[in-house]
């Protein structure tokens, strides 16, 4: 009727505080990893890093790819010779062209407000002040000028200065052209705007005056010419040259100049020569040399800017340049404790 000791002893004996257990040795435990990750899985970071890497390399990819097909169709260009310089001449068109065009209306936003500081409070204010009375076509006002200037402009001054660093180099022989080619950078890159703002001149006084006048005064790039011929001759699409000069020529120094000294100083942290990197990377550093270079380029040639624009819509027929520039620019004392110089900057 009653359970057997034996019966009870196994069951209640191990918890009896009398009874002995037999105690299982413990097994040494394996060492934990040294760098152990929180999400060993998946990172955020490195994702990104990765893909980043990836994009990078199917661009660069991509790029030399295109780049040989076009020199396969094209030949490989020799430097010096006439088709070395008409591939500058090209590119100049392309690079000067096209680029100012983009940004006409910023360009109209500068304009008015070097000629007027008091007609718009700010570049926002401006662009929509702008759009509203003369709709998104009055924001473009200028841009066929602007084209066709800057792209003639381009032609000469990337070309011409490719030229002229050739030529001064071979006047005054390898060794001094290199000890001194900054000093070349510079002379080459003079004479090569001096010749290219000659050609910009007429096309910069008829987009000022489209610019500036509200409506504008002409309707198209080549009717602007033609009117300005006829009512004061062809000397009133080159009264603004001398500003132009004092705009163009500096800016244009230092960009070239500036531009190879920043691309050589980029390649001289890089580990390796320009040769070793594709041209994907040569673009990079070409394009980092040249944002940089534009930013040294619009400090040096802005207060030349402002006369040019001033120039070109106010000077009367036949007015002298200094007293244009005299009446112009320092009407509140010479340069108006230096902020009309600086005015759309």
């Amino acid at each position: 009727m009653f359970p057997s000791q034996d019966a009870i002893l196994s069951t209640f004996a191990s918890q009896h505080p009398l009874h002995q257990r037999k105690v299982q040795p413990k097994r040494p435990e394996a060492p934990a990893p040294a760098n152990r990750e929180v999400f060993p899985a998946w990172s955020v970071a490195d994702d990104a890093r990765r893909k980043a890497n990836d994009f990078a390399s199917e661009a660069s990819r991509e790029f030399g790819v295109a780049s040989q097909m076009a020199q396969a169709r094209t030949g490989h260009i020799e430097p010096w010779t006439p088709k070395y310089y008409a591939a500058c001449t090209v590119g100049g068109i392309l690079a000067c062209g096209l680029t100012h065009t983009a940004v006409t209306p910023l360009d109209l936003i500068k304009c008015r407000g070097q000629v007027d500081p008091s007609l718009y409070k700010g570049n926002m204010d401006a662009f929509y002040k702008i759009r509203h009375a003369e709709g998104m076509r009055g924001v473009f006002t200028g841009w066929s000028p602007t084209f066709f200037g800057y792209s003639a402009q381009g032609a000469f001054k990337y070309g011409g200065y490719e030229f002229f660093k050739r030529f001064y180099s071979d006047l005054v022989g390898e060794e001094k052209a290199n000890q001194w080619k900054t000093s070349l950078y510079l002379t080459a890159s003079a004479s090569a705007e001096l010749i290219a703002d000659v050609a910009l001149c007429p096309f910069e006084a008829v987009k000022v005056r489209m610019q500036t006048t509200i409506p504008p005064d002409f309707r198209s790039t080549f009717s602007g010419i033609s009117t300005v011929v006829s009512k004061e001759g062809s000397s009133g699409l080159y009264k603004g040259l001398y500003p132009l000069w004092g705009r163009q020529i500096p800016y244009t120094m230092m960009k070239f100049a500036s531009f190879e000294t920043i691309v050589e100083m980029i390649y001289t942290y890089l580990p390796g020569k320009k040769a070793d990197y594709n041209k994907g990377v040569q673009t990079a550093v070409a394009f980092s040399g040249g944002y940089l270079a534009g930013i040294l380029c619009a400090v040096v040639s802005h207060p030349a800017d402002v006369m040019v624009s001033k120039l070109n819509a106010n000077r009367q027929p036949g007015e002298a340049f200094g007293a244009a520039m005299g009446a112009s620019i320092a009407i509140s004392g010479s340069w108006g404790s230096g902020m009309a110089c600086l005015s759309g900057l």
